[in-house]
């Protein structure tokens, strides 16, 4: 099923400040089961530190001990909120499900972090959802018609009540009724007293592994998350797989038609750490051979290629090697700039790039310098770049993104500008090199991308990927924004009066 769609509106309560221009995944989730005695916790908040790229804003652990929960969710870091000597003894027991997240401006209130907890007529259950479902509002405004009571406007909620409100009498069944429901991209870990159970989307657009630590289970969004827990990778979860867990092992089922995988591009690209292994590929080989790619396509004469720092690194390291042209640090940045940093007026705001990242006078004075950047969003980062190397002494300026245009926002859980808002939707290749002010503007072709992969190119019939934000090719149906554009509305077009203090 493909859908193509010209111009998508962006149907989410998402704001941007007019600077930002950072795509953003919205989190990350990890699990365990059958710990050694209360150390459910700990090992999940290693796991969380592993994932901490995925989400800085917000995060939780549930645990859970002789049938009785133990939640907690703090606003920041991991480190900060699960950092104490005390955390086994706060969050006792051997199970344990984890979350942290990226959450906009309006949607960062304590009721939206997750896990997520619900007592249902079996126990208690807590959820932990990484993506983002394309039906939430639909499914929403219908729970609330036939009386359901929300406490947050998190599309995660949406999946706690329709596991509440299924007929089946098993919990696993139960939950195999919500994901019937549901659409759009996620990968879920949930925690009841007695079960962990895993489960990714029909297409495998978002990320979920399974491991082992001595004779616990883990599950966690990558595998970088296993390596700091200590485990061992045992393999994906498939796409439309659910993985059941208790006292018995693990148990798989597949409840759903058979569809083909179509995993997301951007976690290669952008999101999943350099260590990771996502789908049975080395996201650091995958970034390399991004920048091989460039040189191949897009090469151009140069003295030394400078990566955007950090996400550009592993593709200007491969740009270099296939050029043959030397690869140096012309940038620096910054990792001690924290997040919460006031920037009050916009002047102050305009010289944030400088803190983050500095240009290295020693590196870049006289030389011809290619730029190598993950991605191009709106372009306010790549000018504020641009500018600052030039300053330091840079001769030519030749800016590269390893990936291709981005035309498209996203729906499966990626924090994207609108449309309206994305440079290479809005202007050709000549106006972007003029607005960017570099000598050469280039981007990594689609068929590149793909080849990056392992692929001989992109079959545009069967897309082996999810790559709406290139092609417009989104792969399933966006029931919420199809309703919005027909001129519907839903019955609960406020999702929330409640205002967090």
């Amino acid at each position: 099923m493909r859908h193509h769609i010209a111009d998508p509106v962006v149907h989410r309560e998402h704001w941007r400040e007019p600077e930002d221009d950072q795509l953003r995944l919205e989190c990350g989730v990890c699990g365990v089961w059958g710990a050694d005695e209360d150390e459910g916790s700990a090992i999940v908040a290693l796991g969380l530190h592993a994932l901490q790229h995925r989400g800085q804003e917000a995060c939780g652990i549930a645990s859970v001990k002789d049938e009785r929960f133990h939640t907690e969710r703090h606003q920041g870091l991991v480190g900060e909120a699960f950092g104490g000597a005390d955390l086994m003894t706060r969050m006792p027991g051997r199970a344990a499900v984890g979350h942290t997240r990226y959450s906009t401006a309006g949607g960062s209130f304590l009721r939206n972090i997750q896990p997520m907890f619900a007592d249902l007529d079996q126990g208690g259950i807590a959820i932990a959802h990484n993506g983002n479902l394309t039906n939430f509002k639909f499914l929403h405004s219908q729970l609330v018609s036939e009386g359901a009571i929300f406490q947050s406007t998190s599309d995660s909620e949406v999946i706690l009540h329709l596991i509440a409100r299924s007929r089946k009498a098993k919990i696993v069944d139960r939950f195999i009724d919500a994901l019937a429901r549901i659409e759009g991209g996620y990968a879920l870990v949930a925690q009841t007293r007695h079960k962990m159970i895993g489960a990714r989307d029909p297409l495998g657009i978002r990320p979920l592994v399974l491991g082992q630590v001595g004779e616990a289970w883990v599950l966690a969004s990558e595998t970088c998350a296993l390596d700091m827990m200590g485990a061992t990778f045992v393999r994906d979860v498939e796409h439309g797989e659910v993985v059941v867990i208790d006292e018995n092992g693990l148990e798989s089922m597949k409840p759903f038609p058979a569809r083909a995988a179509r995993p997301c591009l951007f976690e290669y690209v952008y999101f999943s750490r350099p260590d990771s292994v996502v789908n049975g590929r080395s996201v650091y080989e995958v970034r390399k051979e991004m920048g091989r790619g460039l040189a191949r396509e897009l090469g151009v004469e140069a003295d030394i290629v400078v990566p955007v720092p950090d996400s550009g690194v592993p593709a200007a390291l491969g740009y270099a090697q296939e050029s043959g042209i030397p690869y140096e640090m012309g940038i620096i940045r910054s990792h001690y700039l924290g997040r919460t940093f006031i920037q009050p007026s916009q002047g102050a705001r305009q010289k944030g790039v400088r803190m983050k990242h500095s240009p290295n006078k020693s590196a870049l004075a006289g030389k011809r310098v290619v730029l190598i950047d993950d991605s191009i969003v709106r372009g306010t980062t790549s000018v504020k770049l641009v500018r600052a190397v030039r300053a330091a002494g840079a001769t030519e300026v030749h800016l590269r993104s390893a990936s291709p245009q981005i035309l498209f926002p996203d729906f499966y859980g990626i924090d994207m500008p609108e449309r309206a808002q994305l440079l290479a939707a809005n202007k050709t290749l000549e106006e972007m090199r003029e607005l960017l002010e570099v000598d050469s503007l280039g981007f990594l072709s689609i068929d590149g991308l793909y080849r990056a992969m392992g692929e001989t190119g992109r079959n545009n019939a069967a897309p082996q990927f999810t790559d709406h934000y290139f092609t417009g090719d989104y792969p399933t149906r966006l029931l919420d924004r199809e309703i919005e554009e027909g001129g519907r509305e839903f019955g609960a077009k406020q999702l929330s009066l409640l205002v967090s203090a």
